[in-house]
């Protein structure tokens, strides 16, 4: 299967310090990767560039067969790569739902002297956006918050509202920034419900960094384990369990930490 996604020997050095040191690896279409390693691994360096935050010192990621590394985030995420953020991207003062038709905007056809005056083009946008926010809410079963303000939500709910965000513009890859952080159980398994039905029912792909080792363990397709900027594994989550570098790499760390 030809990949959607490829990393290849991608290098990011600040001065003297190397924050990722030729990491390869392919993700294939519709398949949920995770990137785990323990604290200052280099896990988000590498995930914002492949979202374009930052730019490789060298080596590409290539996106569909073509080169998106060096690209501004926008373009990256109009190709269809986007990465949603733990709290950042929301605007607590806003409803749910108002959130999700705000974060269309990368798909508007109408000018911004257009929405100011409101166009024939602008309110065909806004109608198209409202549709699509109230089929997003009702697909990660948000119907109940939806005229909630933002500020109010618990932990599980905000990060369900930052992938309703990242949904509304429609990617093809989604890069899922730490989603389990700070929820319970239960809200950590309605999350991996959540992001399987992103895969299993709206075919996208998936890439998450995370710190939840037995939601990884359970949730991924193939895990990449990085360490002190460099790739030392990569498998299924039975293969990284039993590798004797990925549990070298969480020395110090109860069994537990990696899902053993």
């Amino acid at each position: 299967m030809t990949p959607i996604l490829q990393v290849k020997n991608v290098t990011k050095r600040y001065g003297g310090l190397t924050a990722n040191n030729d990491i390869s690896f392919d993700v294939a279409p519709q398949e949920i990767l995770s990137v785990i390693g323990p604290n200052g691994a280099g896990k988000s360096t590498l995930f914002k560039q492949i979202a374009g935050f930052v730019t490789p010192t060298t080596g590409e990621v290539i996106y569909k067969g073509t080169k998106i590394s060096g690209l501004p985030p926008h373009k990256v995420a109009r190709m269809g790569v986007v990465r949603t953020f733990q709290e950042t991207t929301i605007f607590k003062s806003m409803t749910v739902r108002e959130n999700v038709i705000v974060s269309h905007h990368l798909r508007s056809k109408a000018s911004l002297l257009g929405f100011f005056f409101g166009s024939g083009q602008a309110k065909a946008d806004e109608a198209e956006f409202g549709k699509s926010a109230d089929d997003i809410i009702d697909f990660l079963g948000l119907q109940a918050i939806r005229n909630e303000t933002a500020s109010n939500l618990p932990q599980g709910h905000l990060r369900a509202l930052g992938m309703a965000i990242g949904l509304a513009t429609h990617p093809e890859i989604i890069l899922l920034d730490e989603p389990f952080a700070g929820m319970n159980h239960d809200e950590t398994m309605r999350m991996v419900a959540l992001v399987r039905r992103l895969r299993d029912e709206r075919g996208l792909t998936v890439i998450l960094v995370e710190h939840d080792m037995p939601a990884v363990m359970k949730i991924s397709d193939r895990i990449v384990c990085i360490n002190f900027g460099e790739k030392i594994a990569e498998g299924t989550p039975a293969e990284i369990q039993s590798n004797p570098r990925v549990i070298e790499a969480y020395l110090g760390s109860e069994d537990a930490a990696i899902g053993m």
